[in-house]
């Protein structure tokens, strides 16, 4: 191997704020997570009111989110549009069939499978989505460490991960979807009230362990390669 032919480094992250950072978090669960579900069960459970108009209102938390988004970084980003996206197919398969227990479980599962779908779909795309999901989670925001995410797509590797991430939960959603809609045919509705949140958080947890495994192994992989490249490249070098 060149010198010219060995591969460049990997640059470190930015230096980020943690208060920026916390406040990042807090504000991305607690508007697009908490405030929806809070207000969505306070809405059917305490007030009566219809699952649909219940679940529009609650939708105003994720789209302050993303007011607050374009208002502190002067645009809208890709992961808020994405949950802009989300609320209007949950809004669709809200209206979509009969009113009845069993088309209610039903509609849970095609929420989560489109999603999965959505994954799949952006595989055709420059980039898939969990490039946008990362560089949500893994910046604060800043100009600066938002450049350093994007610039990570030059390196192979990091494009080949975060491919393979999107594949995987585009993947296991379609497939908890169709589990779920046929065992809602199987089994019966008090057992399946039980079951399908289970399923759900159950498949997002066993997500959530995988890509960080995941993520800290290709990391420590390419790192790995770098130093190798690197030690080859100087080892020409001295020998030139």
């Amino acid at each position: 191997m060149s010198v010219q032919d060995a591969p460049l480094a990997r640059p470190a992250p930015p230096a980020r704020s943690g208060a920026a950072t916390a406040l990042g978090w807090i504000l991305t669960i607690g508007l697009n997570v908490v405030a929806p579900i809070i207000t969505y069960n306070t809405l059917v459970d305490d007030h009566g009111w219809s699952e649909f108009s219940a679940l529009l209102l609650s939708g105003a938390w994720p789209v302050l989110d993303s007011a607050i988004s374009v208002a502190w970084r002067r645009k809208l980003d890709e992961f808020a549009i994405v949950t802009l996206v989300f609320l209007v197919i949950t809004a669709v398969v809200s209206l979509v069939g009969a009113h009845s227990a069993r088309a209610l479980l039903i509609k849970d599962s095609g929420v989560t499978g489109l999603f999965g779908l959505l994954c799949l779909a952006t595989l055709l795309a420059p980039r898939p989505l969990m490039f946008y999901f990362g560089r949500k989670f893994a910046t604060d925001g800043t100009a600066q460490s938002t450049a350093w995410w994007n610039g990570l797509w030059q390196y192979e590797g990091f494009r080949t991960t975060l491919t393979r991430m999107t594949l995987v939960w585009g993947v296991a959603y379609v497939t908890e979807a169709l589990v779920r809609i046929a065992l809602a045919y199987t089994l019966d509705t008090k057992t399946m009230v039980t079951l399908s949140p289970v399923m759900i958080y159950g498949v997002l947890a066993a997500l959530g362990l995988w890509t960080a495994r995941y993520g800290k192994r290709s990391q420590a992989n390419g790192e790995r390669r770098a130093a190798q490249a690197e030690s080859e490249a100087a080892a020409a070098t001295a020998a030139v």
